[in-house]
């Protein structure tokens, strides 16, 4: 009579066993985690792509004889705040005037440079400000068509 009326949860529940409920309960958790699991590799392997992408864009620069350097490696930035990740550099020097030179004849080839101060006294003309290294590797090879771009143009990286 009891079978008739408590149902099978019952009989689970005495005999210590998990009942409909908690065995939905533990299904649902085991497919989030699943999720969350299979959400975690995603991510992985994105990043390794990433990787992958960035040593291949490294050996194609190293092809090229491209250059990067971080600020700190030219003593830092002095009162510039760059908002990019990655700038190409067109020129680099002492006297600050001659910065303004080549800023100028950036400006009026229709780009919209900026003037960089390094801590050491250097002042650098970049272009091209972008936040992947596959985009600053593709403005570097555009950069250097442009007639004001000398041969020993960079990339730098402000980390």
């Amino acid at each position: 009579m009891c079978s008739l009326t408590c149902g099978c949860d019952a009989f689970r529940s005495l005999a210590g066993r998990p009942t409909t409920k908690e065995i939905l309960a533990k299904a649902e958790r085991m497919q989030a985690d699943e999720q969350a699991h299979r959400a975690r590799i995603d991510s992985l392997r994105r990043v390794e792509k990433q990787l992958a992408d960035s040593l291949a864009i490294l050996d194609s620069l190293s092809q090229i004889q491209g250059t990067i350097l971080n600020p700190a490696k030219m003593g830092g930035l002095f009162t510039t705040k760059l908002n990019s990740r990655y700038h190409i550099i067109v020129g680099a020097f002492r006297e600050r005037r001659n910065a303004e030179k080549l800023f100028r004849t950036v400006e009026s080839a229709g780009f919209t440079p900026t003037l960089i101060s390094f801590r050491n006294g250097y002042n650098v003309v970049g272009i091209y400000p972008s936040n992947t290294l596959a985009d600053a590797y593709q403005n570097l090879l555009k950069a250097k068509a442009e007639p004001f771009c000398p041969a020993d143009v960079w990339i730098l990286v402000n980390e």
